[in-house]
């Protein structure tokens, strides 16, 4: 049986910022659709114990447009909205929103507020790769153990029609990656 991992969220005009933690994650795999369907797949923990999530997100995105980052401690996303304009709320449905779905109140904005930047959003150094350069899905599956000061760029594409294309995540330079000593002194 798999568990969910807690995930946070935060959105302006043109984006939502969409914050995956789960610490120390290993065979990662994230799945954008351009419907606005987001699907996330690791394992974790000391036992391995498998986590998986699927969220209908309000409305379409452009996948392309999007960017994600994999980190030790946490997945974080940027989603670029189909259409510029606020959601009501993250998933579509008049369902209730699963407990394991919180706002990121590190980055959120009111909407009278948005400026359409970025803010006061500290992105640590992150190196950001676009979901599209990758045949619109990233496959993060192969991280050997890393210390908590590396990050990587996603450069693995999907897997389309039934083929594998060619590529592998390489390590970004020693020292860029600072957000998540940030974060763990935030949390303590």
């Amino acid at each position: 049986m798999s568990r969910h991992p807690e995930v946070k969220w935060a959105e302006r005009a043109d984006k939502v910022y969409l914050t995956v933690l789960l610490p120390d994650s290993k065979n990662a795999k994230v799945n954008l659709e351009p419907e606005g369907v987001f699907t996330f797949s690791a394992t974790a923990g000391a036992d391995n114990k498998l986590y998986e999530l699927k969220l209908d997100l309000h409305d379409k995105v452009k996948v392309e447009e999007s960017k994600i980052n994999v980190g030790v401690r946490s997945i974080f996303c940027i989603l670029e909205k189909a259409e510029k304009g606020w959601w009501k709320k993250l998933l579509r449905g008049d369902g209730k929103t699963p407990h394991y779905i919180k706002v990121d109140w590190d980055k959120w904005v009111d909407e009278d507020e948005d400026t359409g930047g970025l803010g006061d959003i500290d992105l640590g150094g992150m190196d950001f790769s676009n979901f599209g350069d990758m045949g619109g899905m990233p496959d993060v599956d192969d991280f050997a153990e890393e210390s908590d000061d590396d990050e990587f760029e996603v450069s693995k594409p999907a897997i389309q029609d039934g083929k594998k294309a060619e590529g592998d995540a390489k390590p970004k330079e020693e020292g860029a990656g600072t957000s998540e000593k940030k974060e763990a002194a935030a949390s303590t």
